[in-house]
C-alpha cells in the first residue's frame, strides 16, 4: 500500500465569464465588466472583472447595487455557449496530464496527479505547465493550488489570485488550517460560520480545540468533516466519474406575480425546459421539486418522489398543482420560481437510484 501523500491540484479560472468577454471584445479590456443582469433589472452579478472588484462588487450581488457602486461599469449579458467552448478546451488540457480530474463547474476542477512522472513528479511544475497551456490555448488566466488533499488545494488556489500558483505542503497543512478564519473553510457557509462564531469558534485553531462529540451535538453529520479539516485532513478522493445530482431551471420576474394560474403556468414552462435538458443528457428523474421565493425574499421548496420516471404528461402537471397547495401562493406575491429534477439515472436503466456525491454542485 502506498502511504505517500497525495498530490492534488485545484485549478480555478480567474473571473472566468468576465475574462472571456474581455478576451473576445477588445473594448472591454482593462474596464470594469459585470456579467449578469442589467442594472435596472432584478438580476444579479454572475461574475465581474478584477477592475470591477476594486469597487467592492462580487458574485451574487444584485445588479442594481453593483451599478450604484460603479456606475461606469459595463454590464454584459452572459454568453454561455462561449464559456462552454472555453471550458471544453480547458478540460481537454487536463486530460493530457491525468485521467483523474473532477470538474466542479465550467471554470473549476480538481486533478489528482499523485502518480504522474512528469516533471520528475513535481505537482507544482505540472500545475505551472497546465496554467501555461490554458493561457496559450484560450488566452485566459488560471490560478492553481497544490496540496495533499482537496480542502487545502482549493484554499491554496485562492491565494495570490489572479494568476496564482501556491503550494501547501504536508508539513504546513495542519498549521495552515489552524490559522484560517472558519469562514474561509470550504464547506462552511455563512450560516454555519455564524453558528460557530456564536460558539466562540473563530479560527481553525478554535475549531481544532472542540471535541468531536461537541461538534456532533451542534453540527450533526458534518461534524467529522469539520473536525478533520481543522487538522488539515480531508480523505475525499478526486472522482473522475462524478454523477450529476440534479438538473434545474429557475427564473426571476421583472415584476412580482400574484395570480395562482400565472404561477402554475410559469412552473409548467420551467418543467418543460428542465425535462428537455434531461433528455439531452439521456437521463430520467424520479423526484420533482419546485422552489418559490416570495416578495419578502422568504424561500420555500416542495417536492415529491415518484415510482415512475417524471415526464411531461397530465399527471405531472397535476403534481405541480398539488405541490402548490401547501404554500402561500395566492396570498403572497412571488419574485422567483424554480423547478429541479433529481433522483437521476440513465434513461432506461434498471439499476435503481445512483449514489450521488455529497459535494456535487450543479
Amino acid at each position: 500500500m502506498d502511504d505517500s501523500p497525495r498530490k492534488i491540484i485545484h485549478i480555478d479560472m480567474d473571473a472566468f465569464f468576465a475574462a472571456v468577454e474581455q478576451r473576445d471584445n477588445p473594448k472591454y479590456r482593462n474596464k470594469p465588466i459585470i456579467v449578469g443582469g442589467k442594472p435596472d433589472s432584478r438580476g444579479v452579478v454572475a461574475t465581474c472583472s478584477y477592475e470591477a472588484r476594486q469597487f467592492g462588487i462580487h458574485s451574487a450581488m444584485p445588479s442594481s447595487h453593483a451599478y450604484r457602486l460603479c456606475p461606469q461599469a459595463i454590464f454584459v449579458r452572459p454568453r454561455f455557449a462561449a464559456y462552454q467552448e472555453a471550458s471544453e478546451i480547458i478540460r481537454s488540457i487536463f486530460a493530457r496530464y491525468t485521467e483523474l480530474f473532477e470538474p466542479l463547474s465550467l471554470d473549476e476542477a480538481y486533478l489528482d496527479v499523485s502518480h504522474s512522472l512528469l516533471f520528475q513528479g513535481s505537482a507544482t511544475l505540472l500545475a505551472k505547465q497546465i496554467k501555461e497551456d490554458i493561457r496559450r490555448q484560450t488566452h485566459l488566466i488560471a490560478s492553481a493550488g497544490i496540496s495533499y488533499n482537496k480542502f487545502l488545494a482549493k484554499i491554496a488556489s485562492d491565494l495570490g489570485k489572479p494568476d496564482g500558483l501556491y503550494l501547501i505542503t504536508p508539513r504546513q497543512g495542519a498549521e495552515f488550517a489552524e490559522s484560517l478564519p472558519v469562514g474561509k473553510f470550504h464547506g462552511i457557509g455563512r450560516a454555519t460560520e455564524q453558528k460557530m462564531h456564536e460558539l466562540g469558534i473563530l479560527t481553525g485553531k478554535d475549531l481544532k480545540q472542540q471535541p468531536l462529540p461537541v461538534l456532533q451535538q451542534h453540527f450533526g453529520k458534518s461534524a467529522r468533516y469539520y473536525y478533520d479539516i481543522a487538522r488539515g485532513i480531508d480523505h475525499r478522493s478526486v472522482n473522475g466519474r462524478r454523477i450529476r445530482k440534479s438538473i434545474g431551471v429557475e427564473t426571476t420576474f421583472e415584476e412580482d406575480i400574484a395570480d395562482p394560474a400565472t404561477v402554475t403556468r410559469h412552473l409548467q414552462q420551467l418543467l418543460q425546459k428542465t425535462l428537455a435538458k434531461l433528455r439531452e443528457k439521456n437521463l430520467e428523474a424520479y423526484t420533482l421539486t419546485v422552489k418559490i421565493k416570495y416578495q419578502n425574499f422568504v424561500q420555500v421548496t416542495r417536492g415529491k418522489t415518484l415510482s415512475q420516471p417524471i415526464s411531461d404528461n397530465s399527471s405531472t402537471q397535476l403534481l405541480v398543482t398539488e405541490l402548490l397547495k401547501n404554500t402561500a401562493i395566492g396570498e403572497k406575491k412571488v419574485r422567483l420560481l424554480g423547478v429541479t429534477l433529481s433522483g437521476l439515472r440513465g434513461r432506461g436503466s434498471s439499476h435503481g437510484f445512483q449514489q450521488m456525491d455529497l459535494f456535487d454542485r450543479v
